[in-house]
C-alpha cells in the first residue's frame, strides 16, 4: 500500500477517551496502566497527568470507536488489578479505582454515538470485573445522575454502605455492591471539558473553598463551571480547581478573572494556574484576545493553523473515494484481493448497524443480550477485515518482488515465491472465513433485526458474498503455482466447502428476508 493511500486511510471516526484513575503517586502503576492502552492498534496516547496531591491521574488517547473501547477495558482491567480503595487517600473526591470513563466525540462521530459507546463499554466493563457501574452526564438513564458529583456523593466509603440497601444507589450495571477493592465507577459522554485549576498564595483551605462556591454553576456562579477547594500539601497552598464543561461560554480567563476578584476580597494573591491534561486552542485564542486587548483578530492568523490546515473535506476526498482511485489505478496494488476485504469489512459493518439500531428500538425485543453479542463479534470482524485490506496488497507485493530475484541463484528464488505465493493464498482465505462468519451473523439478524433494517442485512449479505467470491478468486488463481500438493489439496477441499457454506447462508437469509417482506 502506497504512503499516500496510508495516510489518507487515516481520515477515521474519531473518540477522545479521558479516563481518570485513584492513583497519582506510584509511577509503576501509572505506567502499567497507560502501557495497557499503548497496546491496543489503532489507539494514540495523548497526555498522561499525575499529581500526588490528588492522588489522581488522568489519561487522554484517541481513536476509533471500538478501538477507543478497547483500550479502555483494557486498563481499567490493570487499574482494578493494581489499585486498592481501602488503602487511597487523596484529595480529589473518588469512587473507584476507575473513578470515571468519559467519552468525547471529536471527528465523524455524535454525541448519539458516544452515549451508545459509553453504555457499551459500562456493560462489558461491569461484566469482566464485577464492578458497579453508573451512567452519567449525556449517557445518563436518569436526570439526577446527570452530574457526576451527585453519582461521586460521599465518594467510596458512603458508597460502599448504601449500595444494595438505597434504591437511588442501584447501579445501571454490574452487582448491586461495592467491589471491594476497586469501588464503582461512573462511565459517561460529553462534550470537550476543560480541567483548568488556580493556586492561592495561602494555606487556608477555607479561603479555596469559599472561592469554589462562589464560582460554581450550582451556587450561581458561572453557568458552566463545577469548582471544588483542595489543598496542596507538599507546596503549603491551596487551590480552587475547576472543570469548565462548554468553555466557549465559561471561557478560561472568565473563570480566572472571577478566582482573581474574590482572592483579592481575602488578601490572597493568585500565585499561578494550570492546565490538566489537553486543552483546545479556541480557549487559549479566547484568553489570548482578552489579555492583550487583540482586535479584529481571527483563528486564519496563527501561524500554525496555515501550516497543517487540511485541504477542504468534500466526498471527493474522504478515504472512500482515495480508495477507488487507488483501486482503478494502473498500479498492481491495491487489487481484487484489498477490495474483497473491504467489501467483508463493510458488509460486517452492515451487521453491526442493524444490531444497534434493533437495540435502540423503545420496545424491548427479548435479544438484547445476543444483539449486544453480535455487536461485539461483528465489530471484531470489521476490524480484522479492514487489516487484510492492507496485508492483501502487501502480500501480492511480496510475490512481485519474490519474481524480481536473480535467477542466477534459482533455489532461493523458488523459495521467496513459494513463501510468498503461500502468504498471498492465506490472506484471502482468511477474508473468506471471516466473511464467512458476518453471514452467520446475517442469518441472526434476519430472524431478529427491526423490520426497518432488513434491507441492510440483505446488503450486508450481498457484501458478504462480493467477499467470498472475489477472494476465492485471488486464492485459486495463487494455487496454481505453489508446488506442495497436499498443501494445495488441503486448501482446495477448505475452500470448496466455505463457499458451499456461504452460499446456502446467502440463498438461506434471502428466503427469510422475502418472507419478512410479505
Amino acid at each position: 500500500m502506497t504512503g499516500s493511500f496510508a495516510r489518507r486511510l487515516a481520515k477515521l471516526r474519531l473518540v477522545e477517551c479521558v479516563p481518570n484513575f485513584s492513583e497519582g503517586r506510584r509511577k509503576e502503576v501509572v505506567d502499567a496502566i497507560t502501557g495497557e492502552i499503548e497496546s491496543v492498534p489503532g489507539v494514540t496516547l495523548l497526555d498522561v497527568e499525575s499529581n500526588p496531591d490528588h492522588n489522581r491521574c488522568v489519561i487522554s488517547f484517541v481513536g476509533e470507536p471500538f478501538s477507543v473501547k478497547e483500550a479502555a477495558l483494557a486498563a481499567g482491567r490493570m487499574a482494578v488489578k493494581l489499585i486498592d480503595l481501602n488503602h487511597h487517600k487523596g484529595e480529589h473526591p473518588r469512587m473507584g479505582a476507575v473513578d470515571v470513563v468519559p467519552f468525547v466525540p471529536l471527528s465523524g462521530v455524535t454525541m448519539e454515538d458516544c452515549v451508545g459507546l459509553a453504555r457499551e463499554f459500562g456493560k462489558e466493563f461491569a461484566e469482566q470485573l464485577h464492578v458497579p457501574v453508573f451512567l452519567y452526564e449525556e449517557a445518563a438513564t436518569t436526570p439526577d445522575r446527570h452530574n457526576l458529583a451527585d453519582v461521586r456523593d460521599g465518594e467510596f466509603e458512603k458508597l460502599r454502605d448504601e449500595i444494595g440497601k438505597n434504591p437511588t444507589r442501584k447501579p445501571d450495571f454490574g452487582p448491586e455492591k461495592i467491589h471491594p477493592t476497586a469501588g464503582a465507577t461512573a462511565v459517561g459522554a460529553r462534550e470537550i471539558l476543560i480541567a483548568y485549576n488556580a493556586n492561592l498564595g495561602t494555606s487556608n483551605l477555607s479561603v479555596a473553598k469559599k472561592i469554589a462556591h462562589e464560582l460554581r454553576s450550582k451556587d450561581g456562579g458561572l453557568a458552566f463551571v463545577k469548582a471544588l477547594g483542595f489543598e496542596l500539601k507538599e507546596r503549603g497552598i491551596v487551590q480552587v480547581s475547576m472543570n469548565l464543561t462548554n468553555f466557549r461560554k465559561s471561557q478560561m480567563f472568565k473563570a480566572y478573572e472571577m478566582v482573581r476578584l474574590f482572592a483579592e476580597r481575602y488578601g490572597v494573591p493568585v500565585v499561578g494556574s494550570e492546565v490538566v491534561g489537553l486543552v483546545p486552542m479556541d480557549a487559549i485564542i479566547d484568553s489570548a484576545e482578552f489579555y492583550l486587548r487583540l482586535e479584529n483578530f481571527s483563528r486564519d492568523q496563527i501561524l500554525e493553523e496555515k501550516l497543517f490546515a487540511p485541504r477542504l473535506d468534500t466526498l471527493t476526498d474522504r478515504s472512500l473515494s482515495l480508495f477507488s482511485e487507488e483501486v482503478a489505478s494502473r498500479k498492481a496494488t491495491p487489487g481484487g484481493g484489498s477490495v474483497s476485504a473491504y467489501m467483508g469489512a463493510l458488509g460486517a459493518g452492515l451487521v453491526c448497524m442493524v444490531a444497534r439500531i434493533t437495540l435502540g428500538k423503545r420496545e424491548p425485543t427479548g435479544n438484547s443480550v445476543r444483539l449486544t453479542e453480535i455487536v461485539s463479534e461483528g465489530e471484531k470482524l470489521r476490524q480484522k477485515l479492514l487489516s487484510l485490506v492492507v496485508e492483501d496488497a502487501a502480500a501480492f507485493d511480496s510475490v512481485i518482488q519474490a519474481y524480481k530475484l536473480p535467477k542466477d541463484n534459482a533455489d532461493t528464488r523458488t523459495r521467496a515465491i513459494q513463501a510468498a505465493t503461500i502468504k498471498a493464498t492465506e490472506v484471502p482465505m482468511s477474508t473468506i472465513e471471516l466473511a464467512h462468519q458476518s453471514l452467520k451473523l446475517a442469518g441472526e439478524l434476519a430472524d431478529i433485526g427491526t423490520t426497518s433494517a432488513l434491507s441492510d442485512v440483505a446488503t450486508a449479505v450481498a457484501a458478504s458474498m462480493g467477499a467470498v467470491e472475489g477472494a476465492a478468486s485471488n486464492v485459486l488463481i495463487n494455487l496454481n503455482p505453489i508446488k506442495d500438493k497436499s498443501y494445495v489439496d488441503k486448501i482446495s477441499k477448505r475452500l470448496t466447502a466455505l463457499r458451499s457454506e456461504a452460499s446456502k447462508l446467502a440463498d438461506s437469509t434471502k428466503k427469510k428476508l422475502e418472507h419478512a417482506s410479505m
